[in-house]
């Protein structure tokens, strides 16, 4: 995954050349993030673009997250997980972040094992917004992931350029290497 994307269609019913040149500037300061993780904190990463999506992944150990149970923030370390997946999608055109995806991950083990599918959840991360969870896989290596987005249920603007993103889609990535990992941590009082 590189900060660079091919360019948005230039036609368009709502947004000026500069507007359109900003959305490439937010997809390209996205996929710097993205680049970082995948080369600097990530196990392993890479992606491909199906239809108008780049699918990406990272892969990490497991870790810690905040969730929001009865109104207050509620810290899980992990249990027995001990992989932490993102699956980043952005959108082929600019490289800006795809939202309100509904992402589902099937995980192929080296010796054919497989796992989920599971639902992989938005999460707010202080540097790159992804969809991502923690699985517990059962040895390491190289895995299969097989990955199924569903349309987004918001609305599309631009009579043109609106007219994206209305079908599901499927892509399968293959020699995902994993290492078994996790790190729980005690978030700060």
């Amino acid at each position: 995954m590189t900060g660079t994307s091919p360019p948005m269609d230039p036609s368009s019913s709502e947004a000026t050349k500069d507007q359109l040149d900003l959305a490439l500037v937010q997809g390209r300061a996205y996929g710097d993030a993205v680049e970082h993780m995948v080369t600097r904190v990530a196990h392993d990463g890479g992606s491909e673009q199906v239809g108008p999506y780049e699918v990406g992944y990272a892969v990490e150990d497991a870790e810690g997250m905040y969730h929001l149970e009865d109104g207050e923030l509620v810290w899980h370390n992990p249990q027995q997980e001990n992989t932490h997946l993102e699956i980043v999608v952005r959108d082929a055109a600019d490289g800006r972040f795809v939202p309100c995806l509904d992402v589902r991950v099937e995980l192929v083990s080296p010796s054919g094992e497989r796992l989920g599918p599971e639902r992989q959840e938005l999460v707010w991360h202080p540097m790159m917004y992804h969809y991502g969870k923690n699985w517990t896989v059962p040895e390491d290596g190289e895995y299969t992931v097989r990955v199924h987005i569903d349309p987004p249920s918001f609305m599309r603007h631009d009579e043109i350029n609106g007219r994206r993103f209305a079908e599901p889609v499927e892509v399968e990535l293959t020699g995902v290497k994993i290492q078994r990992g996790a790190e729980p941590v005690e978030p700060p009082e």
